[in-house]
């Protein structure tokens, strides 16, 4: 799996692999893939790493989170983290196309991708969307399954504080009534298998909300997706 990454990423640019400087080489070079991008088991419901067998997390076996299954391809750390910032904050939305890739290489990734009715990525206030100049996730979308990206389906509502700078119960309650589902499009929810799809995933709970809204909504089954996992 990860020698077919390479060669597919050896076709994109740019022909410098960023984490090992090797030269010429890919966005990501086969070495490093092979090196920080091995699967680990994780947590079904919330991608964290678990350990022994175990099948979910002990949070998740307490408090179920409102996803049917959570996906994550690499943990939010050394070389992945910086990658993401500078894809998501150094105006690169051409790292889209790599980084889909590398989601796509992740166990259980393809078969959720195939059977999901729609692909939702998650929306961007209008305001951090100016600031940004792209939404990031939306681009990762329409390389993974752009006949199935929903754009307008799932909708920002309210405009909040950004998620990294707060503390775990602050980032609850920054995202309460946050989102919301386009009104005139609500009955395309209903019975449906959704993916929803972010960049990464800390404390959980912009995804979290986001899936409660889309499951009022009718959605029968929820996915979420992630490049990379804070752990």
């Amino acid at each position: 799996m990860l020698r077919a990454l390479f060669h597919r990423l050896s076709a994109a640019l740019p022909s410098q692999c960023a984490v090992c400087r090797a030269w010429p080489a890919q966005p990501v070079c086969e070495a490093c893939v092979a090196r920080f991008a091995q699967p680990q088991p994780r947590c079904l419901t919330c991608a964290l790493p678990v350990h022994g067998g175990a099948m979910q997390c002990g949070v998740c076996i307490r408090q179920p989170p409102p996803l049917d299954a959570c996906l994550s391809a690499v943990p939010y750390a050394f070389p992945w983290g910086s990658l993401v910032t500078r894809y998501k904050f150094g105006n690169e939305p051409g790292w889209a196309g790599a980084l889909a890739l590398l989601m796509r290489s992740a166990p259980w990734v393809e078969p959720a991708l195939e059977q999901a009715d729609l692909l939702l990525p998650m929306p961007l206030s209008s305001e951090r969307l100016r600031e940004r100049g792209f939404n990031q996730s939306l681009e990762l979308a329409r390389h993974l399954a752009p006949r199935k990206t929903a754009a307008d389906l799932l909708l920002r509502i309210r405009h909040t504080a950004p998620q990294s700078s707060l503390k775990r119960e602050e980032r609850l309650k920054n995202v309460v009534a946050a989102f919301a589902v386009d009104p005139l499009r609500s009955a395309e929810l209903r019975g449906k298998r959704v993916v929803l799809l972010d960049d990464v995933m800390t404390s959980g709970a912009s995804l979290f909300a986001a899936a409660q809204t889309l499951r009022s909504a009718g959605a029968s089954h929820i996915t979420g997706l992630v490049l990379a996992r804070t752990e």
